[in-house]
């Protein structure tokens, strides 16, 4: 018989595990965020692609997280954890909507992951941002800041010279979180299989967490992560 999932208590380690990513993103700009029940909210703007506020209750009220922010700057955006807030009438629109998705600890890699290894020094850190993106303003979102910080794990996989896929991991209190994942050349599948191994083998006894739609989302259910709820990205509309 199949043991149930907990699925709000794994949405709730996952949104609170991305607001401390997102959180340590901001302090590798030098930008302090704030945490209570409610969200994770920066009063200045955040880096590109990173919101400025991350719910972490489905009783956050929209009022409470405007208040919060800069509603003023262009590009304000808040991560609806839960996907139940209606932003629009304070001029935001939804960018996009994924899935959390969960992979249980005891749910072991069955094979050791080739050529994943950690990313340590600013060098190969520029690397895997230029195989990461092509956009030069988008790649300056991660500094070498991030790789003094214990919390979080750059990495990368070499096939000879050439990065061919990638990931960050961050570390919370009960689950670690994977983002930024991407591959070239190797099947997408094989990318979070590989990913999740190297994950196990830094952090033991850890869930994985994370979001993703389309594509992505298809190859880590594949590969043994189970959707536990949506969420959605508000952006202020122009």
């Amino acid at each position: 018989m199949t043991a149930q999932i907990d699925t709000s208590k794994w949405v709730r380690a996952a949104a609170l595990d991305n607001a401390a990513w997102c959180d340590a993103i901001c302090r590798s700009h030098r930008l302090t965020g704030e945490f209570d029940a409610a969200a994770w909210t920066s009063a200045q703007r955040t880096p590109l692609l990173y919101p400025d506020a991350v719910t972490l209750s489905p009783d956050t009220a929209a009022d409470q997280l405007l208040r919060r922010i800069d509603c003023a700057a262009p590009g304000a955006s808040i991560k609806d954890s839960f996907a139940c807030l209606d932003l629009s009438a304070a001029g935001f629109h939804i960018r996009f909507e994924a899935q959390w998705i969960y992979r249980p600890a005891d749910l072991r890699p069955t094979a050791s992951p080739p050529r994943w290894t950690r990313i340590i020094d600013p060098e190969s850190l520029s690397a895997w941002t230029t195989e990461w993106s092509r956009d030069s303003l988008v790649r300056k979102v991660f500094r070498p800041e991030l790789l003094v910080d214990d919390s979080v794990a750059v990495l990368g996989r070499w096939d000879g010279d050439q990065l061919t896929a990638g990931a960050i991991a961050h570390r919370s209190r009960n689950v670690v979180g994977v983002s930024n994942l991407f591959h070239s050349g190797i099947e997408a599948t094989e990318a979070w299989a590989d990913c999740s191994s190297t994950i196990y083998q830094l952090w033991p006894g850890r869930a994985i967490v994370g979001y993703e739609q389309d594509e992505d989302l298809a190859a880590a259910i594949h590969y043994g992560f189970t959707p536990v709820g949506p969420l959605r990205v508000w952006i202020a509309s122009d």
